[in-house]
């Protein structure tokens, strides 16, 4: 490809960029307010018919060992995804720093917590790639692979509940059994999508096709020559670049035990506020389990953060577990410690690589051959 095309590419890139950026930002705004809103309304259920004052004392006397236990958990659970970015991009001779990789995943968390169903985390996370000069094809492999897996990993976790510790589930869960074998119906389907996406050579060419030619429908992008050419030589790169990954063993290997540590981690928070608490009756496996089956139920509900319906069957499904103000209590840390920390990090991170990022021009390299 010569300069010429190079430079009007990376012009019309950025002044698309510049629309999108800004209708982005106005949705996103409505999305943080929605938010807030749910968070306002949750509190409200979770405070309203308790004693605030023996919620704060249950809160104060929290040790602070099993505390800070929990809040190194959730910030390992959302770093991890960052190695996996880092390591999948470094197998596809990506040179790209392990911290920035970190910073992407914290990104996508912020994005993800703050929109329907986690719909807004990727898009986010690949618009920051792309400011590092990552081509797309390789930043949309990497995402691709950790999400598969991710939900892979989710759904071989609910399957095993449901076999396993089904009268469990039955007897705590109460009348949210049907949710839970809801979300993990979905997150089967999904991985079911992103497995095709990955097998297939022309699936995602065609999918990307037809998002630009709706883009273009609703004239959000104007029609392009160049911008068709860039979306087929993407799309073959990708196809190359998941070639390359699935002919690599080891990196599966290792991306797929990452991925098992990950997302188990997250589900020992609540064991660790419980113990943190001071009590003990109740073992590791039967909190764990129940955290588990939460998460299955309430990963894809199309709500911001799984705000206000997560709240809810935790109390449910902890009510024979955490006993008067230590149930509300229990609740507010958790969510708190698994959430909204990395939530707030993530909202640092994201102003920290919109001030680092934002003005830098989009990388030749992307797009060069």
């Amino acid at each position: 490809m010569s300069k010429k095309y190079i430079d009007v590419d990376v012009e019309e890139l950025e002044a698309d960029e510049r629309k999108m950026r800004e209708k982005r930002t106005k949705r996103n705004l409505l999305s943080i307010l929605f938010l807030v809103v749910l968070i306002g309304l949750t509190f409200w259920m979770i405070l309203k018919d308790n004693d605030i004052a023996e919620i704060c004392e249950a809160i104060i006397n929290l040790n602070t060992g099993w505390l800070l236990v929990a809040v190194a958990t959730a910030v390992f659970f959302v770093s991890a995804e960052g190695f996996m970015i880092w390591y999948i991009l470094k197998t596809l001779k990506c040179k790209i720093s392990l911290p920035n990789c970190i910073g992407y995943s914290f990104v996508g968390f912020f994005f993800s917590g703050i929109t329907p169903s986690a719909s807004g985390g990727q898009p986010m996370q690949l618009y920051y790639m792309s400011k590092d000069g990552i081509k797309i094809s390789h930043s949309t492999v990497a995402l691709t692979i950790v999400a598969t897996l991710y939900k892979f990993v989710l759904v071989l976790i609910g399957v095993f509940l449901a076999v396993f510790f089904n009268s469990t589930l039955n007897r705590y869960l109460e009348g949210y059994m049907y949710l839970f074998y809801f979300g993990l119906s979905l997150n089967f389907i999904v991985v079911v999508i992103l497995v095709f996406l990955m097998i297939n050579p022309n699936a995602f060419r065609k999918i990307s096709r037809k998002c630009e030619r709706v883009l273009v429908r609703i004239h959000i992008l104007k029609p392009s020559v160049d911008r068709v050419r860039r979306i087929t030589k993407v799309a073959k790169e990708y196809n190359m670049a998941v070639t390359s990954f699935m002919k690599n063993v080891k990196t599966i290997v290792v991306t797929a035990l990452v991925t098992v540590v990950q997302r188990c981690s997250i589900f020992f928070i609540t064991y660790f506020i419980y113990r943190g608490m001071g009590l003990n009756e109740k073992d590791i496996v039967l909190i764990t389990v129940l955290q588990a089956s939460v998460y299955v139920a309430v990963d894809l509900l199309p709500l911001p953060g799984s705000q206000g319906i997560s709240e809810l069957m935790y109390q449910t499904t902890f009510g024979l577990i955490f006993v008067g103000a230590y149930l509300p209590a229990s609740v507010l840390i958790t969510r708190g410690i698994s959430f909204y920390l990395p939530l707030i990090i993530g909202f640092v991170a994201t102003v920290i690589f919109y001030f680092l990022k934002s003005r830098k021009k989009i990388e030749k390299t992307v797009f060069e051959k």
